[in-house]
């Protein structure tokens, strides 16, 4: 055995030089745009900042003491581990060719790209800032399914998980979608990832939490959040950074990154504010917990239509958002009984539906069409009832996939290393037992 592996290792580091050292590809005849590029240079920064520190703030504010630790640091895992894998063979998976199922090995290492080279999607941008704009959607959608199994999720299962459903889940869809897959081909809508980011999160999100089991003392137990003031400022910075979220999903400085703000903002404003209602009345008193649920669910939810709709569009979105993620997080819950811990399946998997369908119902063409005006498209208020077939279509094909496949990888995880902590390790907490550390 030793002897062959030492015959094939000469093969296999000329392959991988061979990747690494192909000549960059000569200037195109695109002219790279300064204002562009400036623009989704900072996109994203705001896209990475969602993750680190917006996500690990809000999730950590959210688990109780003992947790916090281990809360950011499977934010900070998904951020490494998940931005070197896509450098390495994600994004070309992803956005190389235009192959129904899959993407090409052409792009491995960004081999080939040069100070000139752009992208068919982006071609005012380099390459190499479309590959990072992109990198950072798959590191928070990574991030965001650790939510479901916060408290009680083995650090080693969870460094697994980034990598096997990176490949297995993430990466198919997001080429399905965005990178010449059938199911863009087809014509289902999703501007900044209803379907690539939220419901997959969510659908994965539900299946772990399911898989995992429920935190011990679940029903019965003080699960009170640690400090709510930390979530507050981790949904502040996931509400700035969604800006580059969805306006930069226009991948441009112009009209469409605008209009895809204004109702991303709208649509926060109003599902936190019917979020804060819907608690009062209900409740008797409005917390700040449910606030920043219902901002975070307007944005989520406004995610796939936001570079294709109107701004009052935005407000409907966010009521919608608001209405129907309270449910799920506080009805649907209890009815299917599952321990998601932070609510990702009730927030971003049932915004991501609700989201994918409605940008069917209001797509407006003058707001989807290319920069020369062609290529609009309709949604039911312009005629177009096909497009929300089309949408319905898209969520079912993401909901099977990601939930078989990560039902799947959960299993082979498994079989690896156990997917939860002992009862004791739990109890104790997962910064202590996990990591050697704890706040003080």
């Amino acid at each position: 055995m030793i002897k062959r592996v030492g015959e094939l290792m000469p093969r296999f580091l000329a392959a991988i030089a061979a990747i690494l050292l192909t000549s960059p590809a000569s200037a195109q005849d695109v002219k790279i745009d300064a204002a562009d590029t400036a623009w989704m240079i900072s996109a994203t920064g705001l896209v990475l900042m969602m993750t680190l520190p917006g996500l690990a703030l809000f999730y950590c504010g959210m688990v109780r003491k003992k947790h916090v630790l281990a809360t950011m640091a499977q934010c900070l895992t998904a951020t490494m581990i998940c931005s070197i894998l896509w450098f390495a063979f994600g994004y070309s998976l992803t956005f190389a060719g235009d192959g129904a199922l899959i993407g090409t090995f052409d792009r491995v290492f960004m081999r080939g790209v040069g100070m000139e080279t752009t992208h068919p999607l982006a071609k005012t941008i380099p390459e190499l800032l479309f590959m990072l704009y992109q990198m950072t959607f798959a590191v928070i959608t990574v991030a965001l399914v650790a939510g479901s199994v916060a408290d009680r999720m083995r650090f080693s299962a969870f460094v697994c998980f980034c990598v096997g459903w990176l490949f297995l889940v993430y990466v198919p869809i997001a080429h399905w979608v965005w990178g010449g897959g059938f199911l863009g081909a087809a014509g289902v809508l999703d501007f900044a990832g209803g379907l690539v980011v939220h419901l997959n999160a969510g659908v994965a999100g539900l299946v772990a939490a399911y898989v995992v089991g429920k935190r011990t003392g679940y029903g019965t137990d003080n699960f009170a959040p640690f400090d709510l003031s930390l979530a507050v400022i981790g949904t502040g910075l996931l509400w700035v950074g969604w800006f580059g979220f969805n306006g930069g999903s226009a991948l441009g400085a112009n009209s469409r990154a605008v209009f895809a703000i204004t109702s991303t903002h709208l649509a926060a404003c109003m599902g936190a504010a019917t979020w804060m209602f819907l608690e009062w009345f209900t409740r008797g008193k409005p917390s700040v917990l449910g606030m920043i649920s219902g901002a975070v669910a307007g944005l989520g939810t406004i995610t796939p239509a936001s570079g294709f709709v109107l701004p009052w569009h935005g407000l409907v979105i966010g009521l919608a958002a608001g209405a129907g993620c309270f449910w799920a997080c506080t009805k649907l819950k209890t009815m299917m009984g599952y321990d998601d811990s932070l609510d990702v399946f009730g927030v971003h998997g049932v915004g991501g539906v609700i989201g994918t369908i409605l940008a069917g119902v209001f797509a407006t063409a003058s707001i989807s069409a290319a920069a020369d005006g062609t290529g609009g498209i309709s949604g039911l208020l312009e005629g177009n009832g096909n497009q929300v077939l089309l949408q319905l279509y898209g969520v079912g094909v993401t909901l099977v996939w990601c939930g078989v496949m990560t039902f799947v990888l959960l299993q082979l995880i498994n079989l690896v290393t156990p997917l939860r902590v002992s009862r004791q390790s739990e109890i104790e907490g997962l910064d202590i037992t996990q990591h050697g550390e704890a706040l003080q």
